[in-house]
């Protein structure tokens, strides 16, 4: 069956981030009051560099904080809701936190992050990987002078 796509099946059973990071099942609305929402995201590689897209709809970039530590990267956001009354509304606000780990450390100096329609798209250069050559060490005879052990 060469050429077929692979068919994309999901679990009857969700994972825990997908479980937990959403409203909890048969309770609409339902969130510890201090609970962070979750960003979706997508990561690539390739060209030299990772792309981190994370979907934050209605944000304003200035309400919008990355933070680079190590090898991780984090989002966060504040939406704040609006104070008029509302009949009825999906919108969600509040504090929205994601942090996501690099395969190696991330070099701050050279992120780079824009938002457009919704998507903040962080660029994350590829650091060098260090070459490593193998060597054979040689190994002499230790002499008495040399401090060598001889028992």
């Amino acid at each position: 069956m060469t050429g077929a796509p692979m068919e994309r099946r999901h679990s009857l059973v969700p994972d825990f981030d997908t479980w937990f990071g959403r409203e909890f099942p048969g309770l609409p609305g339902w969130r510890p009051a201090t609970a962070a929402h979750s960003i979706p995201v997508e990561v690539t590689s390739g060209g030299g560099c990772s792309v981190l897209r994370a979907e934050l709809p209605g944000m304003d970039p200035d309400d919008i904080t990355l933070t680079v530590d190590d090898d991780l990267i984090t989002v966060r956001a504040e939406h704040s809701g609006s104070t008029e009354d509302k009949d009825h509304s999906e919108f969600r606000y509040g504090v929205f936190r994601r942090t996501v780990r690099f395969p190696d450390t991330i070099p701050a100096d050279a992120v780079e992050a824009s938002y457009a329609d919704g998507i903040l798209t962080v660029r994350v250069p590829t650091p060098a990987r260090e070459t490593r050559s193998a060597r054979t060490i040689p190994v002499r005879r230790a002499d008495e002078g040399d401090g060598g052990d001889r028992s």
